[in-house]
C-alpha cells in the first residue's frame, strides 16, 4: 500500500492521518512486530519503522534507550528490513525511518531494491537535506519510493519549497526545535508551519510530528495538519510495560485512543 492511497482513505473520511513510529528490534524483533501489527490493528494509517542507530542525534532519551537496547541485543540492518517484509501486508503502508549512514553503508541502490522487494514504501531520512540527496532521489525513482525530508520551524520559506519539491508522500514537519520526545503540550508554531509548507506546494500532504502523546493531542494537530506523527508515546508503551505481552497491549490501547483523537469532528 502506498502513503498517497493512506493519506486519500483519511482525507475522504474528513481527518487526519495517524503515524505511528516504532524501532525495529526493541524489545526484540519479533516483539517489534507484534507492536506494528497491534498499531496497525488500533487504526494507525501509516507506520514509520525505525533503524536502530549508535549516533541518533534527532533522538531523544525514549527512543535513545530502545534503540540502544536493540543494538546491544544484536540489531543488524537486515533484521529491520526482515520487520518490514513481516508487517507489509498488515494493512497499512511501511516507511522505514533511518539516519543516512545506514543506507550509505548498505549501498544506497541495494538498499532501495531491497527496501521495495520487503513492500516498503519510502524512507524518512531525518539527517539527510535535499541538497545532498541525488543518489537517493535516482534510487527512491528507480524502485519507486516514496522520500520523505523534514522541515521545521526556522525554515526560510526558499528552503520548504525546494524540500516540498523534492519530497514524495507527505512532508515532515518538526513542530518543534529539538530532540524527539512527549510533551505536555503541542507547539504553537506548528500552525504556521503548516500553513507555509502549504503555500509551497498545496497538493502534498504535511504530517507534524514532535510531541504528540494521547488522543486530546492527536485531536488537536489533527485539526490543522493532515497527519499525526506518534513516536517516543508509543515506545514508552514498550518500556514501561512489565512483559513484552503487556507492552504490545499498551502499544494497542494508546493507538486506539490516538485513532478516538484524529476521527474526532
Amino acid at each position: 500500500m502506498s502513503v498517497s492511497i493512506a493519506f486519500e482513505k483519511a482525507r475522504a473520511e474528513g481527518r487526519s492521518a495517524l503515524i505511528g513510529y516504532l524501532p525495529a528490534g526493541f524489545p526484540t524483533v519479533p516483539g517489534a512486530v507484534d507492536a506494528i501489527k497491534a498499531m496497525i490493528d488500533n487504526g494507525v494509517d501509516i507506520v514509520e519503522v525505525g533503524l536502530p542507530y549508535s549516533d541518533p542525534v534527532m533522538d531523544g532519551p525514549v527512543i535513545q534507550r530502545a534503540t540502544e537496547a536493540a543494538l546491544a541485543g544484536g540489531f543488524r540492518v537486515a533484521d529491520g528490513l526482515r520487520t518490514v517484509e513481516a508487517v507489509a501486508t498488515a494493512g497499512a503502508p511501511i516507511l522505514v525511518m533511518t539516519y543516512w549512514n545506514l543506507v550509505e553503508r548498505y549501498g544506497v541502490d541495494r538498499f532501495a531494491a531491497d527496501l521495495a522487494a520487503a513492500g516498503g514504501a519510502g524512507l524518512i531520512t531525518p539527517d539527510l537535506i535535499p541538497d545532498e540527496s541525488a543518489p537517493w532521489l535516482s534510487a527512491s525513482d528507480a524502485h519507486d519510493l516514496d522520500r520523505v525530508f523534514l522541515v521545521s520551524p526556522s525554515s526560510t520559506d526558499a528552503r520548504i519549497a525546494m524540500t516540498a519539491g523534492r519530497c514524495r508522500g507527505f512532508v515532515y514537519a518538526t513542530s518543534v526545535m529539538g530532540v524527539t520526545g512527549a510533551r505536555s503540550s503541542t507547539s504553537t508554531a506548528a500552525p504556521a508551519l503548516v500553513e507555509r509548507i502549504r503555500k509551497a506546494d498545496p497538493k502534498l500532504p504535511v504530517a507534524v510530528g514532535l510531541g504528540v502523546s494521547n488522543g486530546d493531542q492527536a485531536a488537536e494537530v489533527g485539526a490543522f495538519a493532515d497527519g499525526v506523527i506518534v513516536g517516543s508515546a508509543l515506545v514508552r508503551c514498550l518500556q514501561d510495560a512489565a512483559t513484552p505481552a503487556a507492552g504490545v497491549a499498551a502499544v494497542a490501547a494508546l493507538s486506539a485512543d490516538l485513532a478516538e483523537g484524529v476521527r474526532r469532528r
